[in-house]
């Protein structure tokens, strides 16, 4: 067992600003106020929401051109009734008064016929979009779900969960409305808008320009009106993720916000979130009024311009009745899809800020790539689980913040348990990490049997390297579900055996239905140490060459602390372990003992020789062992 340590062995204190106990997102500075990711600012690529709109729905651009198709003739069956008004005033009436009722027939069971079509036709289309908008959703939510599970720790240290879960469920929400109505909406208010303008040209050419004119106005507001809610969506999509997180956060933490109180301080600071997400939404409402105002005013000015100068063409015989009453028929029909246009336009600027927020989170990148040509680790020799691993060269900053790992070589042999201790930010976390591949080096490699492990699949390093941590996380679910986790395709009798070797049989059978009881949330129904136990449990049916044990013991009381003891020599036995401990109780069943400060080894040694030295682990030892007396 070697080591090569670089940089002088000193115990000097670490400046505090330097903690890494947490990752970035637990440093006493806190996230960088320039960091993008912490501040749920994710940039995209140019036109990254119009492609991935495009991706959503390529699977189904059959059914896509089948309800334009559906509209276009639903429109055209809608958009026939004035014209069919029109030939009945100046054709119809008039064949009447000789007694020939056929042309009134006619066009009286054409008009019920484009009615009933209309339906029809209608129905045909919702139906179509309808699964056209649920495919997409959910291939949508599908891809959230799989995308933030490959990004890297680092990622989701400064990126909140509640973050995330906002883009699943409330950006894909917006982008819901959008497809199921929006989208209809303006396919039907561009098919009326078109057939409309075409049958007013066909009907009348001088009303077919008049109207297009009164199109200019309107299209300016709209212009200004797009630019405007784009802006104020962009802040509306933040501010509701602001309160799921806040939501999320406290939800999460309930127990220490009971403990120390916290409620009041909370609901102050989620009713500071609360109002400036009720302000956004006012600042759309009130964007959105004033486009119609504005929008009704000018559409109503110009249909009464319109009236007025048709029927004086009327009444000098330019212009047949029955045109004029489909044109004003037809002109109500083109003006009154602008309050539409206004909807749409909020729902779709409220749609493309969540577009572009979901795209900026999918454009992101692990920065623990999967290797291109990964590597297979040479198979262990029968009895020897353990591997060797070397740091070589070794340094690391987080993004957030400075140096915790300067230059830093060492080598663990296989099979032998390490421990490493020393004051808070000393370091030890970070090793841990860098050995389970949660983060790659600034600089240098690490290897496991002489192989990088960026050489390695992220499939191959699981099923060598496990990490127990302090938290023991455990899924909603039974008991043996959570111990088969490292392991799905494990027998009911290989988990009992697992749970046995480590001690945790006895408990499990007591609880209600064994191994089938649901441990809940977080297992919560169990306690730490039982919690423990089951991680243990399931580091040992995973059968791993390399073991990494974080603060396992920290949290619990002296009983359960031992009984975790016995299940860890149980795991480790025979196997390449790093435990990393603040109770010194821990360190006994250690074969070498790491004393780390300021990212550098500053003692290394068996427990008795470092206890018999003068050094940091002795005067640790000391004071531990006084204050057990």
């Amino acid at each position: 067992m070697t080591s090569t340590v670089s940089g002088p062995r000193d115990t000097g204190a670490r400046p505090a600003a330097a903690s890494d106990t947490e990752g970035p997102a637990g440093r006493a500075r806190g996230p960088a106020a320039d960091d993008p990711v912490a501040q749920d600012v994710l940039p995209a690529p140019k036109g990254a929401s119009l492609k991935l709109l495009r991706s959503l729905l390529a699977p189904a651009r059959g059914r896509v051109w089948l309800t334009v198709f559906l509209l276009l003739a639903q429109q055209a069956a809608v958009q026939a009734g004035p014209l069919l008004v029109a030939v009945a005033i100046d054709r119809a009436v008039p064949a009447v008064r000789r007694d020939d009722y056929g042309p009134l027939t006619v066009i009286g069971a054409a008009y019920l016929a484009c009615a009933v079509a209309s339906g029809l036709l209608q129905l045909a289309f919702v139906r179509v979009s309808a699964r056209v908008g649920q495919d997409a959703l959910l291939d949508l939510r599908g891809r959230i779900f799989r995308h933030a599970q490959t990004l890297s720790v680092d990622f989701h240290e400064r990126y909140t969960s509640g973050r995330v879960i906002s883009r699943a469920t409330t950006d894909v929400e917006s982008l819901r409305e959008l497809l199921n109505d929006g989208l209809q909406e303006l396919m039907g208010i561009a098919a009326s808008v078109l057939l409309v303008s075409a049958t007013l040209a066909w009907l009348d050419w001088r009303t077919g320009v008049a109207a297009a004119l009164s199109f200019v106005p309107l299209a300016l507001v709209m212009r200004g009106y797009r630019r405007r809610s784009l802006t104020v969506h962009r802040r509306k999509s933040t501010a509701t993720a602001a309160v799921i997180v806040k939501f999320t956060e406290t939800m999460n933490g309930i127990r220490p916000v009971q403990a120390f109180r916290r409620e009041a301080v909370n609901e102050e600071h989620f009713a500071e979130l609360n109002r400036a997400h009720r302000e956004t939404n006012a600042d759309a409402m009130l964007s959105m009024a004033r486009y119609v105002m504005t929008s009704r005013l000018i559409c109503n000015v110009s249909l009464a311009a319109i009236v007025v100068w048709s029927a004086y063409r009327v009444a000098s015989g330019g212009l047949e009745l029955g045109v004029l009453a489909a044109a004003v028929l037809y002109l109500r029909r083109l003006y009154d899809p602008v309050d539409q246009i206004g909807m749409f336009l909020n729902s779709y600027q409220s749609a493309a800020a969540s577009l572009e927020k979901i795209a900026g989170l999918l454009a992101q990148r692990p920065t623990v790539p999967e290797p291109e040509r990964p590597v297979a680790l040479p198979a262990r020799p029968a009895g020897d689980p353990g591997r060797e691993v070397v740091f070589e060269g070794v340094r690391f900053a987080y993004r957030t913040g400075g140096e915790v790992l300067p230059r830093f070589d060492l080598t663990l042999a296989a099979g032998r348990t390490v421990a490493v201790v020393g004051a808070t930010g000393a370091g030890k976390s970070t090793l841990a990490k860098l050995l389970a591949r949660f983060y790659d080096p600034t600089e240098g490699r690490v290897l496991l049997d002489g192989v990088p492990l960026t050489e390695l699949s992220g499939a191959e390093l699981r099923r060598h390297v496990v990490m127990v941590t302090q938290e023991a996380f455990l899924f909603s679910g039974t008991v043996a579900e959570n111990i088969a986790v490292g392991r799905p395709d494990a027998s009911r009798a290989d988990i009992e055996r697992a749970a046995k070797a480590i001690g945790a049989h006895d408990f499990i059978t007591a609880l209600p239905d064994g191994y089938d009881t649901d441990v809940r949330k977080r297992g919560g129904r169990i306690s730490a140490g039982q919690r423990q136990l089951v991680g243990f449990a399931r580091a040992l049916l995973a059968d791993p060459a390399v073991v990494v044990l974080d603060e396992a013991t920290s949290s619990l009381d002296i009983p359960g602390e031992r009984a975790v003891q016995r299940a860890m020599r149980t795991v480790l036995r025979g196997r390449t372990a790093v435990v990393i401990a603040h109770r010194l109780s821990t360190v006994e069943i250690a074969d070498r003992v790491l004393v780390m400060a300021d990212g550098r080894v500053v003692e290394d040694g068996t427990p008795a020789e470092l206890t018999s030295g003068t050094g940091k682990f002795a005067e640790l030892h000391r004071a531990w062992r006084e204050s057990l007396a």
